[in-house]
Parts: structure tokens; sequence; C-alpha cells
């Protein structure tokens, strides 16, 4: 297994996932994804902070990650810490603990990059996900509520309200 940054050549196979995740979404719960910009993947890619876990020679995982979140972070936002977005597992790869694999290249990640904090949220009120999130070691923070959501993708602004979680690095 090995992370790395996606390419340009990965963008229809991030969609795909894209398009995985959010169908087992709407499986699982109440919110799901609406869908994303490609010129929000083209400039994660860009930035190098879109990823892929390669996994048997395939693409097994794709996540995100960013530096600021200051709508949903609010106050906390101030703080040096790496935000994880979007995960979304292969169907074919699900159960592989590919989250856990995520936290302990974020946590050798933040050390590296000189952040406090691994952070990620949840739509509030999927109480799966936010266990799952707590087995793998984050801190629940709680919900937030936001206003505006500005130009987070379309799923934030249908609700309003966020689960919060991090993990303390070193």
């Amino acid at each position: 297994m090995t992370i790395t940054n996606s390419g340009f050549d990965d963008i229809e196979t991030i969609f795909s996932l894209y398009a995985a995740g959010t169908l087992y979404q709407k499986k699982l719960g109440k919110k799901q994804w609406r869908g994303f910009e490609r010129s929000l993947i083209e400039k994660e890619i860009t930035e190098k902070r879109q990823w892929k876990i390669i996994f048997d020679d395939e693409i097994a995982c794709v996540f995100a990650i960013a530096f600021s979140d200051p709508i949903l972070w609010q106050e906390r936002d101030k703080d040096p810490a790496i935000y994880i977005h979007r995960i979304s597992t292969n169907p074919s790869f699900r159960g592989n603990g590919f989250v856990k694999h995520i936290i302990q290249w974020a946590r050798q990640y933040a050390i590296d990059n000189e952040k406090k904090f691994i952070r990620i949220d949840t739509g509030s009120g999927n109480e799966k996900l936010n266990d799952y999130y707590i087995s793998c070691g984050f801190n629940y923070l709680g919900i937030v509520d936001y206003e505006d959501a500005g130009n987070l993708p379309d799923h934030y602004k249908n609700g309003r309200s966020s689960s919060l979680f991090e993990i303390k690095v070193g």
C-alpha cells in the first residue's frame, strides 16, 4: 500500500470514486455529497493536496487535505492543522481500514509540516460515522453551526451544521 499525490490522469477515477461514495452514503443515511466541481479537484492536484492510496496496483482510496477551514472551524482555524476531506474508498477495497492508514500518514505529514492537529468533519447527525472516527482515534468536539457555507461544496449548504473531530499531534 502506498499513499501518493494524485495526478491529472487520475481525475476520472477520483470522480468515479466520489460517485460510488455518494451511492454508499445514500444507502446509509440522511446526508450525502452533491457532486464536486472539476476545478476544485484540479486545484487540489496542482497544489499537491489531492492524494490516493494505491493497493494491489489500483487506486483503492482517495482523499484531499487543506490547511485552513475557517467556515467550519471558526476560531480554531488559527491553529496549525491539517484538515482531511472527501475520503472515498473503491467499493472493491472497503473494509481495509484506510482511514486508519490515512491518520497514520497524516501524523507524519503534520509533524513534517509543523502542524499540531489532524482534523476532520462530517455532516451532523451521522452517529455511525461519528463513532467510526472516534474508534480511529479522533476526539469528538461537538457540532458547529454556520450561517453561510461560502465556497464549500454543495453538501455543506444543506443542513448548515457539521460534527468536528481532531487528533492532537505530538
